[in-house]
C-alpha cells in the first residue's frame, strides 16, 4: 500500500524517529511528581494531579523556568532519577523513538544536596534497560547557562569517572546575558575528553544570531539545539549545511514560548536541506510528546509526507553513532514505509 500523501497521524506516531532534544527532567509528569513528593516527604502545594497541571502558567522561557526548576525537588534518590527516565523511555517507545540522546542537568540537582553520583547511575541505568523497550539512549550533560562557568567547570570534572556513562555536553537554562562565549574553555575542555558538543540557541532571544555564530565558528558545536534564528543569517545557513549541522528543533513548546511553533522557519530550512529535526523538548510541560510534534507540525506546515520521513532520516542522520548504524536506522525507515497499511 503506497504512503499517505499527506502525513497522516498513524503514520507519523509509528514513523521510526530519534529524540535530540529532549530534557529528561521535563518529562517529569504530575502522577509521578505526587508518586516521589509523597516517597520522600516532600510537602507540595498541589495535592492532585488537576492541581499540578494547573500551576503550569508560563508565555516566555523565563516564566517556565520559574515553575521547571523548583518541581525537580521531589527527585532525592538514584532510584527516583531511573523511574523518571524508565517513564519517559515507555512514552517514547509508543512513539516510534528508537534512538534518543537525552539531555539532564545535574547542576539543579547538586546544588539540592543530592550527590552527583546518584543523578548519572540513576539515568545511565535506565538508558540500558531501554534497550527491552526496543531504544538505544545515551546521556548529554548541560550545563546551566545563569550559573558561572566555574560551577560548570567543576561539574565536568565531577563527570571524568563516569565519562564513560556520558556521550555529551550540552548549555541550556536562561540565555539572556549568558552567550556561549561564557562556556567557551569549559566547552574546549570537554572536547579534550572526548565528549560531543552541543548548545542551546532558543529561539526569539537577544542576541540570536551571534549566539548561532558563536556556537558555529567559535565553539564549533557538533548539534545546534533550537536554532531555528538562523535563517535571519543566511551566511550561517550555509555553513550550516557545509558542516551538515543539525537543528534539534520543537514546535510544541516554541508555541508557549513564543507567538507561533516557527513552522514556517523550521519547513524553509527543510527545504533548503538543513538537517532539522523535530523534538518534544520538555513534554510534561508542553503537553506533547515527539509523536504530537510531528504531527503538530505536519498539520501547521502543510509538508508532504516524504518531507515528513525526510525529518525522521536527519533524526538519525545528526545522531552521535556511526555510519552503519544510522544505515540500520535508515532501513528501518525504508521497512515501515514499504510495510505501512494505514
Amino acid at each position: 500500500m503506497p504512503i499517505p500523501a499527506v502525513p497522516t497521524e498513524s503514520f507519523l506516531m509509528g514513523l521510526p524517529k530519534a529524540e535530540l532534544h529532549l530534557h529528561v527532567e521535563g518529562t517529569l509528569e504530575p502522577d509521578l511528581k505526587l508518586e516521589l513528593a509523597a516517597k520522600n516527604n516532600i510537602e507540595l502545594d498541589q495535592k492532585t494531579i488537576e492541581e499540578v497541571e494547573a500551576s503550569y502558567q508560563f508565555n516566555d522561557l523565563s516564566s517556565f523556568l520559574a515553575v521547571y526548576y523548583p518541581a525537580m525537588n521531589v527527585l532525592q534518590t538514584e532510584d527516583d532519577f531511573y523511574a523518571l527516565a524508565m517513564a519517559y523511555f515507555r512514552r517514547a517507545a509508543e512513539n516510534g523513538v528508537k534512538r534518543t540522546e537525552m539531555f539532564f542537568d545535574p547542576q539543579a540537582h547538586t546544588t539540592r544536596g543530592v550527590p552527583f553520583a546518584d543523578v548519572v547511575n540513576g539515568y545511565y541505568r535506565a538508558t540500558q534497560d531501554a534497550a527491552d523497550l526496543g531504544i538505544s539512549a545515551e546521556l548529554i550533560m548541560c550545563f546551566l547557562r545563569d550559573m558561572s562557568a566555574e560551577s560548570a567547570a567543576e561539574h565536568l570534572e565531577m563527570s571524568v569517572p563516569f565519562a564513560d556513562k556520558i556521550l555529551g555536553l550540552g548549555l541550556d537554562s536562561d540565555e539572556r546575558d549568558n552567550p556561549p562565549a561564557k562556556f567557551a574553555e569549559v566547552f574546549a575542555r570537554g572536547r579534550e575528553l572526548g565528549y560531543k558538543l552541543t548548545m542551546h540557541c532558543d529561539i526569539d532571544q537577544v542576541g540570536s544570531i551571534e549566539n548561532i555564530r558563536q556556537v558555529i565558528e567559535d565553539v564549533q558545536v557538533d548539534r545546534i539545539d533550537h536554532g531555528t534564528n538562523i535563517v535571519e543569517n543566511p551566511e550561517l545557513v550555509a555553513i550550516v549545511k557545509e558542516k551538515g549541522l543539525g537543528l534539534t528543533c520543537c514546535p510544541v513548546s516554541n508555541s508557549f514560548v513564543t507567538e507561533d511553533m516557527k513552522a514556517t522557519e523550521i519547513t524553509a530550512l527543510l527545504r533548503e536541506g538543513v538537517k532539522v529535526t523535530l523534538n518534544s523538548d520538555d513534554p510534561a510541560y508542553f503537553g506533547g510528546y515527539i509523536g504530537k510534534n510531528y504531527v503538530d507540525y505536519a498539520a501547521k506546515s502543510g509538508v508532504s509526507t516524504e518531507e515528513m520521513i525526510q525529518i525522521a532520516k536527519n533524526s538519525f542522520d545528526v545522531c552521535w553513532i556511526s555510519d552503519e548504524e544510522k544505515a540500520k536506522y535508515f532501513a528501518a525507515i525504508d521497512e515501515y514505509i514499504a510495510s505501512f497499511e494505514g
